[in-house]
């Protein structure tokens, strides 16, 4: 008798060639399921919410795989974490009913992409944050989120290398804040995008978050992100590194007015 088991994890990704697992490479995915594979003793997959880019950090990235066994260990999560410490932390890990695919039952996700707008690399923050030295207009950042919400096809914001069978998603709140989101988190320099949405394309974060800079510093004008949204594709504005970008939450139920 095998049992479902729903993961939490969060993990920092500056060391990791991504989440899922590739031949010769170190990956969050790939550590994982070695873990969990010795505990078990034999063979064990699992199938995480998302992918995220080398250099990419998660809060919450959700995970769901097969037990082998017959007996859930009740130290199963501890034992995990202790095994991949200090990069990764196993926060929750429990059954739930086999239905439960931590990729396919997910409804919405939240991610955060995170500036430092000081002139001086911060060695504390770098490991998180895009240092952005140069002037930036955060006023007018700010005025052109409202654009991004709702249903739209973002083609024009999405990175080749990925097929996906639509390029509509929706975003059903973009916000800007004061702070970070991991590492220092107090910095008066540190602002963070919040994106939160029903899906995501390759890079779509990463690539909204640049081209939102470029406008910012004036390289782009403000009805970029119109034009973009209206184009279809391919992506010419600009991608932001992958240090700043944090899969924060996935959630598995809408929030009340969302369904």
């Amino acid at each position: 008798m095998s049992h479902t088991l729903k993961g939490i994890v969060r993990y920092l990704g500056t060391n990791f060639s991504g989440w899922q697992i590739q031949d010769d490479r170190r990956t969050v995915q790939g550590e994982i399921e070695a873990a969990l594979s010795r505990i078990a003793s034999e063979p064990v997959r699992i199938q995480g919410a998302g992918r995220t880019d080398a250099g990419v950090h998660a809060l919450g990235q959700v995970f769901s795989c097969e037990w082998p066994r017959p007996e859930v260990p009740p130290q199963l999560s501890h034992a995990l974490s202790r095994m991949l410490e200090p990069e990764i932390q196993i926060c929750h890990l429990a059954p739930v009913d086999s239905e439960f695919n931590a990729r396919f039952s997910a409804k919405a996700k939240r991610y955060c992409y995170t500036f430092n707008f000081s002139r001086e690399m911060d060695p504390f923050s770098a490991p998180y944050t895009w240092q952005v030295p140069y002037a930036v207009d955060l006023d007018l950042i700010e005025s052109l989120l409202p654009q991004l919400e709702g249903t739209h096809d973002f083609a024009g914001f999405q990175s080749t290398g990925c097929q996906m069978k639509t390029t509509v998603r929706t975003l059903y709140s973009v916000k800007f804040h004061r702070g970070g989101v991991v590492g220092p988190i107090d910095s008066k320099n540190l602002w963070h995008i919040e994106f939160f949405g029903n899906g995501f394309l390759y890079k779509m974060v990463r690539n909204l978050s640049g081209t939102l800079i470029e406008i910012g510093r004036g390289r782009f004008g403000p009805e970029f992100i119109g034009e973009a949204l209206a184009s279809g594709g391919p992506f010419v504005g600009h991608c932001a590194p992958p240090q700043g970008l944090v899969m924060k939450e996935v959630l598995y139920g809408l929030p009340e007015g969302l369904e």
